[in-house]
């Protein structure tokens, strides 16, 4: 039942040396029983590795651009319960229908030269996160979705002003769109026939037709743009605007902005990440490095609360059942644990260097 983990290389069974390893986040106690102790446990305890002992409950993977890791915590205790590693810079992450596979955006580190083999899409086993699959795609993929049915992924490739959609099966890009300029967010709906691309530096959401492969529509929504989530339904869309500060409401039958909605306006408000709860009642914004999420009403587009998190959040989600919010904070390199049902902050959790992305896994 217990295990623990040295880098990837390799794993223990702890009850074959009659041990019990118990590791908290905070301050790292480790507590040790039984008699056999072998050189690689030293090793493993000396490393800092994590027990692997996991709740059932949902994971919750959260991409760190800067270690080039990915932490998982277990949202049953929220703790972290494994790292893996990715390398490079990953950014946007989701997680495979089935759940068997993460999918992670992966670019040149920042203030580094440009490396082609670095700028994929890695699939990594959401168990033990081995790495399974890199995936072409184009230059600085910043985010990604993934189709209903798993077979194909779409990307913003950010430098390029491109969309790839990519065969999972056979590693082949089968499009190349051109889209808005520095796209970034990239959303499927509910029902896998739309992905929204949103472009910061044009200011547009650009539509693809999932069965056409086909750029279909383009429409103007706020400055900057950064992330959308649809409605459960998938009629609506909402897109946030990180210098507009606003959070575009989209009719999706005809592609078009029907309503805008003014988010924190503070100067240091800068709305990036997005979700909405399972009921389609309440929507969920991350506020940048005002370091906060706001709570929207869905049908009066009220605030109804803003709730103080970590530095600089982007990357947002909510569990399964909506009871809990993650946000990420890349510059506190913590990850906010939030009751949705009382509004309130219930824990912090310490992940890797510069948290960006966040995905849960039922």
């Amino acid at each position: 039942r217990r295990f623990i983990k040295l880098g990837t290389a390799a794993t223990w069974e702890m009850g074959k040396i009659q041990m019990v390893i118990k590791y908290r986040v905070a301050g790292s106690r480790v507590s040790l029983l039984g008699s056999t102790l072998t050189l690689a446990v030293f090793v493993a305890l000396a490393t800092g590795c994590e027990a692997t002992d996991r709740t059932g409950a949902p994971l919750i993977y959260v991409s760190n651009e800067r270690s080039g890791t990915i932490s998982v915590i277990d949202s049953g205790s929220d703790t972290v319960v494994d790292t893996f590693t990715v390398g490079a810079r990953p950014r946007g992450i989701r997680i495979s229908p089935d759940g068997r596979r993460i999918y992670t955006a992966v670019s040149s580190p920042m203030n580094q030269p440009y490396v082609h083999e670095e700028n994929k899409v890695v699939a990594l086993d959401a168990d033990t996160g081995e790495i399974l699959q890199r995936f072409e795609v184009g230059t600085d993929p910043e985010q990604l979705a993934v189709s209903v049915d798993g077979k194909l992924l779409y990307a913003s490739n950010e430098d390029a002003g491109t969309a790839s959609i990519t065969d999972v099966e056979n590693n082949k890009v089968l499009a190349t769109l051109v889209v808005g300029i520095e796209p970034e967010g990239v959303t499927i709906s509910p029902d896998g026939r739309w992905v929204y691309v949103m472009a910061e530096t044009s200011n547009t959401v650009s539509v693809i037709d999932t069965e056409a492969m086909e750029v279909v529509e383009t429409f103007m929504v706020g400055h900057r743009p950064r992330d959308a989530a649809f409605s459960p339904d998938g009629s609506l869309a909402y897109v946030t605007a990180e210098i507009g500060k606003t959070l575009s409401v989209v009719d999706v039958s005809t592609h078009s902005v029907i309503r805008t909605v003014p988010l924190v306006q503070d100067e240091t408000s800068l709305p990036v990440g997005v979700v909405v709860s399972p009921d389609g009642r309440r929507i969920y914004v991350a506020n940048g490095r005002h370091n906060s999420v706001s709570v929207i009403d869905a049908e009066t587009f009220e605030i109804i609360v803003t709730i103080p998190a970590g530095r600089r959040v982007w990357g947002i989600g909510l569990t399964p059942d909506g009871k809990k919010l993650y946000a990420g904070a890349g510059l506190s390199n913590d990850v906010t644990v939030i009751d949705t049902d009382r509004y309130e902050v219930i824990r912090k959790i310490t992940v890797g260097d510069g948290p960006w992305g966040i995905a849960v896994r039922p």
